[in-house]
């Protein structure tokens, strides 16, 4: 009987016999191996080349047999973040210089030739180290491009200061439009930038990861005690007094805070209150280098050298900066030891004010060789150019 028209129960050739059908039957068969082989072929040849991928990722993601990772920094001070969080188990270098403007760096080969093998490579990750982009793309090494896995972005979750509320405009000068990017001035930004490290060598560096977060860990709690003394970090914990340096509020807190009958401020120690004396001063900068660093220890800059940012200063901006001196009063001036210093020592000597020349990073002064020195150096003299001027 027909199914339907031109269909029987053999299918829509019309045939009664097996015997007539089996040769269609094998072809069909042969087929089917066919392709089931092709499959089998085609999924263990994309699993062949996804495992080839890992093995290629693998190799340029990980240091190979037992060896070193290798660090290249943009900044110094984030070079010696990473020593002490790497330890054993890094090999740390760095481009610019301690006594080196960060924001004109050239490109050099040299430079290019430390990152082309490096696993990992730390940058502020604004716009400070416009030099950057162009030494990684002479470097051929996609392990550091940025988004890669051995790029590292210091400033990330840093609360940034002197954010643009407007479009930036060029006329303003070296405007940043991210925000001041001279984040290793502050302490407290350190204990994120040394977060951020961490992060990096543990995705470079699977195999150590518990060594380094022990060791970031530790380099905290260090600026920690370094920064508030050791008494009042155990009764507020780090983190809740870094936020309140951020907020601009510890010392409106600690003051007005209690216990055991006494006031917290009497608890404070490490480098604020070996800022104290200088806490509400004001004083005259070249460059907006020290935001954050009067962020925490409550310096006022009352204006700059330069009349806008990256703008050399003019004579009749000098005169006016001369002038402000006068009539307030002001004491101390704060100089970045890479700025000429020509401007500084005209106005030093016309007004009486005490010129201070700080090495803004680690190793601007062969006394400075990590961020603790560089904290006691920059506190200890600016104290110095206030008792001489008292």
């Amino acid at each position: 009987m027909k199914l339907c028209s031109g269909f029987n129960r053999f299918g829509p050739w019309g045939h009664t016999s097996t015997k007539s059908i089996e040769p269609i039957f094998s072809t069909l068969n042969l087929k089917t191996r066919r392709s089931t082989m092709f499959r089998k072929n085609t999924v263990l040849g994309t699993v062949g080349i996804f495992l080839t991928a890992i093995l290629l990722v693998s190799r340029i993601a990980f240091p190979q047999n037992g060896a070193k990772v290798k660090v290249v920094a943009s900044l110094p001070d984030y070079a010696s973040i990473a020593k002490e969080i790497g330890g054993d188990y890094v090999v740390v270098d760095h481009i610019v210089a301690g006594n080196q403007n960060p924001h004109f760096v050239p490109p050099k080969p040299s430079y290019a030739l430390k990152l082309k093998d490096a696993d990992m490579f730390i940058s502020t990750g604004l716009d400070l180290e416009m030099w950057v982009p162009t030494l990684i793309d002479k470097s051929r090494n996609p392990k550091i491009f940025e988004g890669a896995i051995g790029y590292v972005a210091a400033s990330l979750g840093v609360k940034l200061l002197e954010v643009p509320t407007t479009n930036p405009d060029r006329s303003a000068g070296d405007i940043h439009i991210y925000g001041n990017p001279h984040i290793q001035t502050s302490p407290v930004n350190l204990r994120r930038i040394s977060e951020n490290i961490l992060i990096g060598l543990q995705k470079v560096d699977p195999k150590h990861a518990t060594y380094y977060e022990q060791r970031q860990k530790t380099y905290v709690a260090r600026i920690d005690s370094a920064m508030f003394g050791p008494e009042l970090v155990h009764l507020l914990g780090g983190e809740t007094l870094a936020r309140l340096v951020e907020a601009g509020t510890l010392i409106d807190f600690l003051q007005n805070k209690e216990y055991g009958g006494e006031k917290l401020i009497h608890k404070l120690g490490g480098w604020l209150k070996a800022a104290m004396p200088f806490r509400g001063k004001r004083v005259i900068a070249y460059h907006k280098s020290w935001a954050y660093f009067c962020r925490d220890f409550g310096l006022e800059v009352v204006d700059h050298i330069e009349p806008k940012p990256g703008i050399p200063p003019s004579a009749r901006h000098v005169k006016e900066v001369i002038d402000k001196i006068k009539s307030q009063q002001i004491k101390v001036m704060i100089v970045a030891n890479y700025f000429e210093k020509k401007t500084p020592r005209k106005i030093e000597a016309r007004t009486g004010i005490k010129a201070v020349f700080l090495p803004l990073s680690v190793g601007g002064v062969p006394e400075v060789k990590n961020t603790f020195d560089l904290f006691d150096y920059w506190i200890k003299q600016i104290n110095r150019a206030f008792e001489e001027k008292s």
